[in-house]
C-alpha cells in the first residue's frame, strides 16, 4: 500500500505559513538568497570554495514585527527580542508546539519546500535525538517524495542521513545547488573535535585537510530540531547546535521545555477539540482483590532518612470487624509478616533478603517467595492482565468486523512489564512463549470461536501477534530480550525493525495485528491504525501515559492510503491497568507537565491571552492580546480569579445578580456573554470542592477558667465501663436469622467499565459509559478454617457458632467465595450479638478515672469554610459580671445543616452559658465501636441544666442505621449512670429541652 496524504488540512497549512510569514518582506527571489560562498558580505573569503549557502537579508527590526505579527494571529504571547537575552545562542529560535499524531514531520518538510520557493533557501539540517526518530523522519521523507514533488512542480531535492565513514555526502550538501536536507543524531556531533570527539570535527585528508563540520557551517544552514526538549537541554548540546552556525532555528515539538519565539501553538486540547486526532476511551477495571490469597505486593524499596541498609514497603491483607482489607508494612531485614496481620496464612513470611541494587530491586522470604519491586505474589495481578488481554482482543475483533468492508487494518499494543512474561529463549537461541504469550493465544482462540466472530480474521494465534524487543545475543544467537527503557543502544535493534515494518503493517494481507513491547515507544514510533493500547505494566514515570497515548493518537488510513475522518472510526480506546479516575488524573497531570515543564499552567486556569478568539464589542475584529490581558487583569481585581489564573470562590455565575462588571469598553450585553461563556470553559471539574477556602479551628484555652464549664466537665468527663448478659439459645436463634437472611455470596469478580474521556480546558474527566462487562475469578484454593475465623472475630465458643452455621442453611455458599462468605457470617453474628446484649447493658462509674481536658486542644482541625459556622458570640457575662469564654473554639465545625442551625440558635441564645460540641477523643466505649456524643451545653433556666445531646435528622428509629441506634442507646446508659442528661434531638427546641424525670 502507498500512504496518501492531504495538502489542503488548514491547521497544517496554518503551521507552515507561521514559519514562512516571518520573512514577508524579503524580495522573492531564489537567485538572489542562495549565493556562492566567496560573498564577503557572507562569511568572506575563508570559505570561497566551500559550496552554496543561504542568506537572510531581512532587517532585524522587521524581522521582530513580522514575529509579532504572527504570533497576534496565532494568539499565543509576543516575544519581547527575536535573540533571548543572555540565551545560549546569537541567531533567532521559533518555535512550533503540534499535537502528537497531527502531522509535524509533514508540517516542518512542507516548510522546507515553501522556504526554498517563496525564499529561495536551499540547505536543511534535521537534527534528531535518537536512531529512532532519525528512522522516523527518512521514513516520511520517502513516503512523502511524490507528495511533494507534485506539490512544488518536481522541484529537486536530494536527503541522506549523516554517517561518519561516508564523508562525500556532506561535500555534495555544501556545493549542490538544489535543496539539500541532511538529517543528523546530536550525539554525532555533540563532541568537540578537542576532545576526541566526533568525526565532524577532525581534519580530513579526503576534504583538503578540513573538517567536514565546515561544509556545513558554511552552508549557512536552516536548522530544524525535532523533539528539541531531548536534543539541546545541555550547554554542550548548545554549542554544538550554535556550531552549525545556523541561519535560524525552527523547532517543533508537542512536549517544548523552552519555547524560543513561539509561533503557532496545537496544544492537546485543541487537537482533541477539533478532531485532529482520535478520541479516546478508557476500560478500567474496578479494585478488585481475591481476600481468599495470600497476597504480597512490594511497592517500595528504599533508604529511610540516614538509613545504612535498606528497607521496604509492602502491601498485605489484615480481617477487620468490617471485613479484609490491604495495609502497607516497613519492612527490613529479618522482620517476620506474620507480626504485621492477624491472617495466620502468613505465618512463614520472615524478610532474609532486601535488595535495593538498582534494576534488581526485591525482598526474599524465608518460605523461598521472591517479590520483585512494583510486582506481587498471591494476589490478582495474573487475572487482571488475563482480563485486559481479553478486553483487547475482544475490542479489536469488534473493531475489525465493523472495518473490514471499508478496508481498514486494526493494530493492537500491548506493553508489557517485563520481556520474559512474553519471550522466552533457551541456551541455544530457541524462541518460547511466556505466560502473556500463552494467555493471549488461549484467549485469541476462544474469541475467534465466538460465532459473531467466526470468518473475521482467517489466521491462528501464532500467526498475528509478535514482539519488538532489544536482543541479548551470544556468539551470533539470540539468548534472550531485554527489558530496556526505550533511550538504550540495544533499543536501536527494536526501533530499527519497527521502522521498516511500519508500512507492513498498514497491509490488511499481513496477518501480524498484536505487537507486544517493553519499553514505551517514546518519540519517533507511532502507527496511525492503533486502535487499542493495552497497559499490561504501571504507568510509573512521567509522561509515561500521554508517550504510550500518542503511539495510536494518529488519524486511521484504509488500505488506499486514504485518510479516515469518520469520529465513529476515529476512537483510540486504552485498556488500563487502573482505576479511570487514575488514568485520568495521571493523563491530566501529564499533559500540564508537557505543556509546562515549569508547572505554570494547569487545567482551570484562565491564561493571560484566554480571550482573543472573541470578536471585540463592534463586532469588527478579534480582540487583540493587549486587550485579552486587560480583561484578565480586570477579573483579578474584581476577585474572580488570583494572579495565576485559578478561579476564586467570589465566581459564582449562577448566582442571582452575578455580574462581572465589565470596564466601559467592554460593557456591551453581548460581549459579556460572549466572556462568561469564555470563563466557563475553564472552570476546573472540581472548582466546587477544591476552590474553597479552609480555616483552622483553634482552641481558647481561656475557656477553662470558665466555672460553669469546670462544673460540666466535672460531671460529664467520668469513665465507665459496661456489663452484658444474654442467653446463648436466643443468640442462636438470632444469629442463625440472620446469616440466612444475608445477601448472596458472589465469587470474585473483575468488573470493567468502557467510557470515554473528556479533554478541555477544565481538564481530564470521564463522558459517556458504554459498556459493563463483568470476569469471574475461579477459586481453587483450599478452604480455610471458618470457625478459627469466627471464634476470633466474634469470640464465641465453637461449639455455639456450629449451632449458628447448621441452622442458618447457607453453609452451602462457603465453597462460592470463602473470605466474603466468613466476613458477612462474622458481620452478622456479631449484629445479632449486639442487639441482644445493648438491651441489657450496664455501665458504671470508674473510679479515679476521667477524660483530661486536653481532649479539646487534640481536636484542632482545618475544615472547608462552607462546613464551619463562626461563633458570633464567643464571650458571656457570669452573674458577678465577670466575662468567660463560653465556647472553646470560634468556629464550630458541622456536618450536616441541622447541626449548623443548632449552632447558630446555642451561639444566639442567652440563656445558653456554655456550649460546645465534643472533641473527637471524647468516646464512650460501647459493644459496637466507641461512641462520640455531639453537643455538651450548660443552660440557665429555672437553674442550672447540665445537657449532652445527639442531633440527627429524624426521631424515627426505623429510617436511621442500627449501628446509630444502638450506639445512642449504650450512650443513653451511660450518661444515666453518671446522673448527666442526654437524648437525641432534631430541632433546638429538643435540644435545649430537659428530659422528663
Amino acid at each position: 500500500m502507498k500512504l496518501k496524504f492531504d495538502s489542503s488540512l488548514e491547521y497544517q497549512r496554518d503551521a507552515v505559513g507561521a514559519v514562512t510569514d516571518l520573512f514577508e518582506g524579503l524580495p522573492q527571489n531564489r537567485e538572489g538568497l542562495s549565493v556562492p560562498l566567496g560573498t564577503e558580505a557572507m562569511l568572506g573569503t575563508e570559505h570561497s570554495e566551500l559550496g552554496i549557502g543561504n542568506v537572510l537579508a531581512l532587517a532585524p527590526e522587521q524581522l521582530l514585527a513580522n514575529l509579532h505579527a504572527v504570533q497576534s494571529r496565532n494568539a499565543v504571547p509576543k516575544s519581547r527580542a527575536l535573540v533571548e537575552e543572555g540565551g545560549p545562542y546569537e541567531f533567532p529560535n521559533f518555535s512550533v508546539e503540534m499535537e502528537t499524531g497531527t502531522g509535524k514531520t509533514y508540517v516542518y518538510l512542507r516548510t522546507v519546500f515553501e522556504l526554498n520557493r517563496l525564499y529561495g533557501l536551499r540547505k536543511f539540517v534535521v537534527v534528531v535525538p535518537s536512531v529512532a526518530i532519525r528512522e522516523g523522519v527518512t521514513t516520511s521523507i520517502k513516503l512523502m517524495r511524490d507528495h511533494f514533488r507534485g506539490l512544488y512542480d518536481n522541484a529537486a531535492f536530494d536527503s541522506f542521513v549523516y554517517n561518519s565513514k561516508d564523508l562525500s555526502r556532506v561535500r555534495q550538501f555544501a556545493v549542490n545547488n538544489e535543496i539539500q536536507i541532511m538529517v543528523i543524531n546530536i550525539q554525532a556531533f555533540a563532541k568537540d573535535a578537542e576532545k576526541a570527539g566526533n568525526v565532524i570535527h577532525q581534519e580530513q585528508d579526503r576534504m583538503s585537510g578540513r573538517k567536514p563540520i565546515d561544509f556545513v557551517r558554511a552552508t549557512n544552514p536552516v536548522v530544524i530540531i525535532d523533539e528539541p526538549q531531548s536534543v539541546d537541554t545541555t550547554p554542550k548540546s548548545q554549542r554544538a547546535i550554535a556550531n552549525l552556525n545556523p541561519l535560524f532555528c525552527l523547532r517543533y515539538s508537542a512536549t517544548h521545555v523552552h519555547p524560543y519565539n513561539l509561533i503557532y501553538q496545537l496544544d492537546p486540547i485543541r487537537a482533541y477539540d477539533l478532531k485532529l486526532v482520535k478520541q479516546i476511551e478508557v476500560v478500567d477495571a474496578s479494585p478488585t482483590q481475591d481476600f481468599n490469597r495470600t497476597m504480597v505486593r512490594l511497592d517500595w524499596i528504599g533508604y529511610p532518612g540516614r538509613a545504612k541498609t535498606p528497607q521496604a514497603k509492602v502491601t498485605i491483607f489484615e480481617d477487620t470487624p468490617n471485613g479484609p482489607r490491604e495495609k502497607q508494612v516497613a519492612l527490613k531485614h529479618g522482620a517476620d509478616l506474620s507480626h504485621f496481620t492477624n491472617r495466620p496464612d502468613y505465618d512463614g513470611y520472615q524478610v532474609t533478603n532486601v535488595s535495593a541494587e538498582p534494576g534488581n530491586e526485591y525482598v526474599e522470604f524465608g518460605n523461598g517467595q521472591i517479590v520483585e519491586l512494583s510486582a506481587e505474589t498471591g494476589g490478582m495481578a495474573d487475572e487482571r492482565m488475563k482480563n485486559q488481554i481479553r478486553q483487547t482482543v475482544e475490542e479489536h475483533f469488534a473493531k475489525e468486523k465493523r472495518f473490514k468492508e471499508r478496508g481498514i487494518k486494526v493494530l493492537s499494543l500491548f506493553f508489557l512489564d517485563q520481556v520474559a512474561s512474553y519471550r522466552l529463549y533457551d541456551d541455544d537461541g530457541n524462541r518460547g512463549n511466556g505466560k502473556v504469550a500463552d494467555w493471549f493465544e488461549e484467549i485469541y482462540a476462544e474469541v475467534s470461536a465466538k460465532s459473531i466472530y467466526r470468518g473475521v480474521l482467517p489466521y491462528s494465534a501464532d500467526q498475528v501477534h509478535d514482539g519488538y524487543f532489544s536482543a541479548d545475543r551470544k556468539k551470533g544467537k539470540v539468548v534472550g530480550l531485554l527489558d530496556t527503557s526505550g533511550s538504550t543502544a540495544k533499543d536501536d535493534e527494536t526501533y530499527e525493525l519497527i521502522m521498516k515494518d511500519k508500512e507492513r503493517l498498514l497491509d490488511p494481507e499481513e496477518p501480524l495485528r498484536f505487537i507486544f513491547s517493553h519499553s514505551a515507544l517514546k518519540e519517533g514510533w507511532d502507527n496511525p491504525n492503533v486502535f487499542q493500547i493495552c497497559t499490561l505494566r504501571e504507568m510509573g514515570t512521567e509522561n509515561e501515559r500521554r508517550q504510550t497515548l500518542g503511539r495510536g493518537l494518529r488519524l486511521p488510513v484504509n488500505k488506499d492510503g486514504d485518510r479516515i475522518f469518520d469520529e465513529q472510526v476515529n476512537r483510540l480506546t486504552v485498556i488500563a491497568n487502573e482505576t479511570f479516575q487514575d488514568y485520568a488524573k495521571g493523563l491530566q497531570s501529564d499533559i500540564e507537565k508537557a505543556i509546562d515543564p515549569d508547572g505554570n499552567f494547569r487545567f482551570g486556569r484562565v491564561p493571560k491571552l484566554a480571550f482573543t478568539p472573541l470578536l471585540n464589542p463592534e463586532g469588527t475584529a478579534q480582540i487583540t492580546q493587549e486587550q485579552s490581558e486587560a480583561l484578565w487583569k480586570h477579573l483579578i481585581s474584581k476577585g474572580f480569579i488570583d494572579k495565576n489564573g485559578d478561579f476564586q470562590e467570589a465566581f459564582k455565575p449562577s448566582a442571582e445578580g452575578f455580574s462581572l462588571d465589565l470596564p466601559d469598553e467592554f460593557a456591551e450585553a453581548e460581549f459579556g456573554k460572549s466572556v462568561l461563556s469564555r470563563l466557563n470553559r475553564f472552570v476546573p471539574r472540581d472548582f466546587a470542592k477544591d476552590a474553597r477556602k479552609r480555616e483552622a479551628v483553634k482552641y481558647n484555652k481561656r475557656v477553662e477558667l470558665n466555672p460553669e464549664f469546670q462544673e460540666l466537665w466535672k460531671r460529664i468527663s467520668l469513665k465507665t465501663r459496661y456489663s452484658v448478659e444474654f442467653k446463648t439459645d436466643e443468640l442462636v436463634t438470632r444469629a442463625a436469622a440472620k446469616v440466612k437472611e444475608m445477601p448472596e455470596i458472589k465469587a470474585v469478580r473483575i468488573e470493567t467499565t468502557k467510557r470515554a474521556v473528556e479533554l478541555t480546558e477544565s481538564g481530564v474527566g470521564g463522558g459517556r459509559v458504554t459498556s459493563n462487562r463483568m470476569y469471574v475469578v475461579e477459586n481453587s484454593l483450599p478452604l480455610p478454617d471458618i470457625l478459627a475465623f469466627l471464634q476470633r472475630e466474634t469470640e464465641l465458643t465453637r461449639g455455639t457458632l456450629v449451632r449458628i452455621l447448621k441452622d442458618s442453611g447457607r453453609l452451602k455458599d462457603f465453597g462460592t467465595n470463602p473470605q466474603a462468605f466468613m466476613t458477612e457470617c462474622a458481620k452478622h453474628v456479631n449484629r445479632a450479638l449486639h442487639e441482644l446484649i445493648v438491651s441489657g447493658i450496664k455501665y458504671e462509674p470508674i473510679a479515679g478515672q476521667a477524660y483530661e481536658m486536653r481532649l479539646f486542644e487534640e481536636s484542632e482541625i482545618e475544615e472547608y469554610l462552607d462546613r464551619l459556622y463562626a461563633v458570633q458570640e464567643s464571650n458571656g457575662t457570669l452573674e458577678d459580671g465577670t466575662e468567660v469564654v463560653r465556647t472553646p473554639y470560634d468556629w464550630i465545625a458541622y456536618e450536616s445543616d441541622g447541626e449548623r442551625k443548632v449552632a447558630e440558635r446555642l451561639d444566639g441564645d442567652p440563656r445558653v452559658k456554655f456550649f460546645c460540641k465534643l472533641p473527637r477523643g471524647f468516646k464512650i466505649p460501647t459493644p459496637v465501636g466507641n461512641y462520640n456524643p455531639d453537643w455538651a451545653i450548660v443552660l440557665e433556666d429555672d437553674g442550672k441544666l447540665y445537657l449532652v445531646r445527639e442531633t440527627k435528622s429524624t426521631l424515627d428509629r426505623d429510617e436511621r442505621r442500627g449501628s446509630e441506634n444502638r450506639k445512642v442507646d449504650c450512650g443513653k446508659a451511660h450518661f444515666r449512670a453518671l446522673g448527666v442528661d442526654f437524648k437525641d434531638a432534631t430541632t433546638i427546641h429538643e435540644v435545649l429541652e430537659p428530659n422528663s424525670p
